[in-house]
């Protein structure tokens, strides 16, 4: 099998999307008045992905190493995986359809920022679309022939990094981008 390799951007968001969290930094959020409970899910959300993302990752590298049962792997991988890419996609449409237009509605400097989010989320579909493949192939070659499965684990090993790499650039750009409008304008009260 051949690895597919995706560009991950690295680049910081424009310095002008950066213009309310210089007045809103990250450390001042959870003090601010117009932080509640909706910002605070929404974050909640990303932990979330964050944790299910390093689940899948230990998870793999513990049955990579001999340390966990096939089936125990197979399981683990079917349910957390499943989780984790369920999960980001139901978010992702929500934040594209609903959640990022509420935000440039509310101030539309920032739509170029939105933009390269709505592109992320569309670049994370590739991603999440090849891990389930390989997630899927894993899964089944468990059954099958297990030095097969383990050698399609190493696959998705790599796979489970680059969903990690994204969702680390991704998550904390769309946090900073949008919870600072949502204070400063006193959205999803």
């Amino acid at each position: 099998m051949m690895l597919e390799t995706y560009n991950i951007r690295t680049e910081d968001m424009p310095s002008e999307m950066q213009i309310l969290l210089d007045k809103y930094p990250r450390d001042s959020w959870e003090s601010h008045p117009g932080f509640k409970e909706k910002t605070r899910h929404w974050l909640g959300a990303h932990l979330m992905f964050r944790r299910l993302a390093e689940r899948v990752r230990l998870d793999t590298e513990t049955y990579l190493d001999g340390n966990t049962a096939v089936d125990k792997f197979a399981g683990r991988l079917s349910y957390y995986g499943g989780a984790l890419v369920g999960n980001l996609h139901g978010h992702h449409g929500w934040e594209d359809h609903s959640y990022f237009p509420e935000l440039s509605a509310a101030d539309a400097r920032f739509d170029a920022g939105l933009e390269v989010l709505e592109k992320d989320h569309a670049d994370l579909d590739m991603v999440l679309d090849s891990f389930t493949r390989t997630a899927n192939r894993a899964i089944k070659l468990t059954q099958l022939d297990e030095t097969q499965a383990r050698e399609e684990a190493g696959y998705l090993h790599g796979s489970v990094e680059t969903i990690e790499a994204f969702l680390k650039r991704h998550l904390s750009d769309e946090e900073e981008l949008a919870v600072p409008i949502i204070l400063h304008h006193r959205l999803r009260g």
